[in-house]
């Protein structure tokens, strides 16, 4: 009763404690539109009459997906779980969170990175988590012995200070 109320301790039901998706900034939809447009007249300059408009019927919902497609990722502290995209991870099994900034993305995507560590990153967003793997109890079979050889996870998220305040760290 007494925890935060942004504790990751204290998101074990009803609303997340943290929830941020992961979406391409707003102002990439405009040139993206452009683009679509752009072929669509590339399309509508070879035929004439009505199937000039296939072009532009094509292209602008696609890229608008796409765009869509990408946004669709999240990153939540809910229901005693911290999900990142597909995946779970238990709370109590979160040990130390480092806030990688900007500036220092490149290294630790790069040669600091382990190649058993799960990751997901967006490069439009500057600032990457990396959450260290607790060994889970009684973590047996092939299923814990795969989920306890992920020493971290690192990925992207914009709201660095509301993750750690919702994870208790």
């Amino acid at each position: 009763m007494g925890e935060h109320p942004l504790s990751g301790r204290a998101a074990t039901s009803g609303a997340p404690a943290f929830d941020e998706r992961l979406s391409v900034p707003l102002w990439w939809f405009l040139p993206a539109i452009g683009l679509a447009v752009l072929l669509g007249a590339e399309v509508h300059m070879g035929y004439p009459g009505l199937r000039s408009w296939i072009g532009y019927a094509v292209a602008v919902p696609v890229v608008l997906g796409a765009l869509v497609w990408l946004s669709r990722t999240r990153v939540q502290v809910a229901d005693g779980e911290l999900r990142v995209g597909e995946e779970a991870l238990p709370l109590d099994r979160v040990g130390r969170v480092e806030v990688v900034p900007a500036s220092g993305k490149q290294a630790a995507l790069g040669p600091e990175l382990d190649p058993t560590a799960h990751l997901l990153h967006r490069p439009w967003i500057g600032p990457v988590v990396r959450v260290e793997v607790r060994p889970g109890e009684g973590a047996e079979g092939a299923e814990g012995a795969s989920a306890d050889r992920t020493p971290y996870w690192i990925f992207s998220v914009r709201g660095t200070a509301a993750l750690v305040a919702a994870l208790g760290r």
